[in-house]
């Protein structure tokens, strides 16, 4: 690991910790808000609060190239038990800025104060929000890490309840397996900066209770791909979860749906959220495979 860095990255990583009390955890969500804040693109979108019920919201509007069409939703990761609007922003922003299109971010509750299900029915009330004006054919559901998790179940739930899918999936990383059994946990330990498995088992813990990791509920990876929409999925070859990513696509494509996967060989877990040549790459790749998916089919 001779990136520099990638060693500053380890060094100041807010999850490199234990996560394993509710002191370290609010610690994690002070510098996890300080820091993407720092990171998130200004001048290039602009940016709405508003709350929708009890759950606060962020509307990231492209400032160029902006189209009307569609709309994401993003949902943002920090392992369900970090991440609040400032720490969507860094993601939304570029979401909104690679694509042209209208980002929503909202703030769901947190582990270990607001288990399972609480975060999962904010996400479910958010997209009944914005499906009230928007058809789900122009939605597409995003979501890094936990957030990737938490698109995939929603998206399994709606189809399970026969309620109109998102257009299509753009995952960062996600986290598929709550078991957390993955090869690349103990492959990749020392080469990724940003996340621990011990960090992922705490969070995990702290989200499930004494619920099992390996349900479909929390755990997609073990749930249905039938009838499932088109996913994009990105992930770093040295982020401990990047199995997660290579299994899912596999699932996927063995249910008869399409899956497409971006592995950056030098990235790391949910790398794009750091400013710097390899994100931006990486986000051009992204926007160019949304207008072809998009503005090639319409």
């Amino acid at each position: 690991m001779g990136n520099p860095l990638v060693k500053t990255l380890k060094t100041v990583n807010f999850m490199a910790g234990k996560a394993s009390s509710l002191a370290e955890i609010k610690r994690h969500r002070k510098q996890s808000e300080w820091a993407h804040g720092l990171a998130t693109p200004i001048g290039e979108v602009e940016r709405r609060k508003f709350r929708t019920g009890r759950i606060p919201c962020e509307e990231f509007k492209p400032v160029k190239n902006y189209d009307p069409g569609y709309v994401i939703l993003y949902c943002h990761g920090g392992g369900y038990i970090c991440g609040g609007l400032g720490y969507a922003g860094n993601l939304a922003a570029k979401l909104a800025i690679a694509t042209g299109f209208t980002v929503y971010s909202f703030a769901y509750r947190l582990s270990p104060e607001h288990p399972y299900p609480a975060a999962s029915e904010d996400a479910y009330a958010m997209w009944k929000h914005i499906t009230e004006n928007v058809d789900a054919d122009h939605v597409l559901l995003a979501g890094d890490s936990a957030g990737g998790n938490m698109a995939l179940c929603l998206t399994q739930r709606l189809i399970s309840e026969r309620k109109p899918a998102p257009r299509e999936l753009l995952l960062f990383s996600p986290w598929t397996d709550m078991t957390c059994s993955s090869d690349s946990y103990e492959t990749n330990k020392d080469v990724d900066p940003i996340l621990t498995k011990e960090f992922v088992m705490n969070s995990a813990k702290a989200y499930l209770g004494d619920n099992d990791p390996a349900d479909p509920l929390f755990s997609p990876i073990y749930g249905s791909f039938e009838k499932f929409p088109p996913v994009f999925i990105m992930a770093g070859r040295n982020g401990i979860l990047v199995d997660d990513s290579i299994r899912l696509k596999e699932k996927i494509e063995q249910a008869g749906g399409t899956a497409t996967l971006d592995i950056e060989e030098k990235g790391w877990h949910v790398y794009q959220h750091v400013p710097g040549a390899l994100a931006r790459r990486a986000m051009k790749r992204l926007g160019a495979h949304v207008s072809q998916e998009i503005n090639g089919k319409r």
